[in-house]
């Protein structure tokens, strides 16, 4: 291992990083900046390391703006690989005085949620192709009725969650008219910081403000990616008084849902792209990472709010998500709760410690708070326990993290055997069938060496496991 190592430090130094590895954690920082700030890297030696991803982590520990504003710490998840954006996914950066946009980026508040059912999963797989006709409905041909009255939808902008049930109760429409609404208010309490955050309706898009009756083609959509709704099974139970707390229970069959602010993060997202463009100083050269910060405090606050919106959007959109498996559930088995385990973004801004923590693509994991870390669709999932680790930023893991391109996968001469991508008996349903090929286990870094480092350094306690039994993907 040390002579391996060793070579890799050196290729690092002539990217130009000063990395050190003490088995565990690799600390990187640029060479050219040896004042800034050092990133951590959660990374157990079985692990692929990416130079990119190195490199993206070190530029954004290294952001400061010519009017103050500085980062204080900076670390990543033991899944990270690098960004599209710039920003590796899995980063992880506390500020002071700045917030930086592109550290949360686009899919704003990306993020999963975990349901328990009390059905037989023998009587489940029995009545599977009736299920699966019927989601396919809902995910890919439009069948789900998702009206809004402009009201409620106003409300879940400003408001979040709790405005869009006090409105919806009011005048349910679609698909809401058959939700048990006292139940999605009472499950609010499982959905992290309530699902409300303080948002503007003037940040939707022009097709979203209009009065009457909305109907946002957005809502209750998976998107493309890494994001999946899915079937599960609870196949253990490791803390059988956590999991009881938690209303989960061994066999049990469970839902996932993986989504974010589809189009209404976009539109925030790229609106703040230009304009902390052209906020910056017109006397100071760009960022060489092209991430910009934003200091002035009114255009901080008038972001946060705009990102808040986005975040509010996503809240409804996961919630949608799981009524529409809700619903089908109930059709096919009658009377079923499936109540809410949690609900927990990614992609998110939030104060921390006198200034700010963003995330892309890292999960909160305060003490005693369910944590969710989705394996690939091959593999396991597990419900974990947050332990609020100071040194971690109280963050972990998103899931696997890729250890390989999408294009790599469908478009770079991959092997595309069944065995070979880890596809044998995976039920993915998908309308394009490079989707499968795209997201296939094989793209995925192992599961439970990310996990497990996560459980060594004291991040998270490991509640229970779930084994996928289908993924339906966009």
């Amino acid at each position: 291992m040390q002579p391996k190592l060793n070579r890799l430090l050196r290729a690092l130094a002539r990217e130009g990083l000063d990395v050190t590895y003490d088995g565990r954690v690799y600390t990187v920082r640029l060479l050219a900046d040896p004042h800034a700030p050092a990133a951590e890297v959660l990374l157990p030696p079985d692990l692929p390391v990416e130079g990119k991803a190195f490199q993206q982590l070190a530029a954004l520990a290294a952001l400061h703006h010519p009017d103050g504003g500085r980062v204080k710490q900076v670390r990543a998840t033991p899944d990270f690989h690098p960004g599209d954006s710039g920003v590796a996914i899995g980063s992880v950066v506390h500020t002071e005085g700045m917030v930086v946009p592109g550290a949360v980026g686009t899919d704003i508040n990306c993020g999963m949620r975990l349901h328990v059912a009390d059905i037989p999963v023998d009587a489940f797989l029995a009545r599977r192709d009736a299920f699966v006709e019927r989601m396919k409905g809902h995910c890919f041909f439009g069948t789900r009725d998702v009206a809004q009255g402009s009201r409620a939808l106003e409300a879940l902008l400003r408001d979040g969650l709790p405005g869009w049930l006090l409105e919806t109760q009011e005048n349910p429409l679609g698909m809401s008219a058959r939700a048990d609404l006292g139940q999605l208010d009472r499950e609010s309490a499982r959905v992290y910081l309530g699902g409300a955050l303080e948002g503007d309706p003037s940040w939707a898009p022009t097709g979203l403000r209009r009065e009457g009756v909305v109907r946002d083609p957005g809502l209750a959509t998976i998107g493309g990616g890494n994001h999946f709704v899915e079937v599960q099974r609870v196949e253990a139970v490791v803390d059988r008084a956590r999991a009881r707390a938690w209303g989960v229970r061994e066999g049990q069959l469970a839902f996932m849902v993986h989504s974010g602010s589809r189009d209404m993060g976009k539109h925030v997202g790229r609106t703040w792209q230009e304009r902390v463009r052209a906020a910056w100083p017109a006397s100071t050269p760009f960022p060489e990472s092209g991430i910009f910060p934003l200091v002035d405090p009114e255009k901080v606050r008038e972001y946060l709010k705009a990102e808040a919106t986005a975040a509010n959007y996503a809240f409804l959109n996961r919630l949608l998500l799981a009524e529409l498996v809700r619903h089908t559930l109930r059709e096919l088995f009658g009377d079923v709760e499936a109540p809410l385990v949690y609900d927990v973004p990614h992609n998110i801004t939030l104060p921390w410690e006198g200034g700010w923590l963003a995330r892309k693509g890292a999960c909160p994991a305060e003490d005693e708070q369910p944590v969710i870390i989705p394996g690939s669709m091959g593999a396991e999932s597990y419900l974990m326990r947050g332990l609020g680790n100071a040194r971690a930023l109280a963050s972990a893991s998103h899931g696997a993290g890729r250890a390989r391109s999408r294009f790599s996968m469908s478009r770079g001469g991959a092997e595309h055997r069944e065995e070979a991508l880890g596809l044998t008996g995976v039920d993915c349903i998908a309308l394009r069938a490079e989707r499968r090929i795209e997201e296939a286990p094989a793209a995925y870094k192992p599961i439970g060496s990310v996990v497990g480092a996560q459980v060594e350094a004291d991040i998270v306690r490991e509640v229970a496991r779930l084994r996928p039994l289908m993924t339906f993907k966009a």
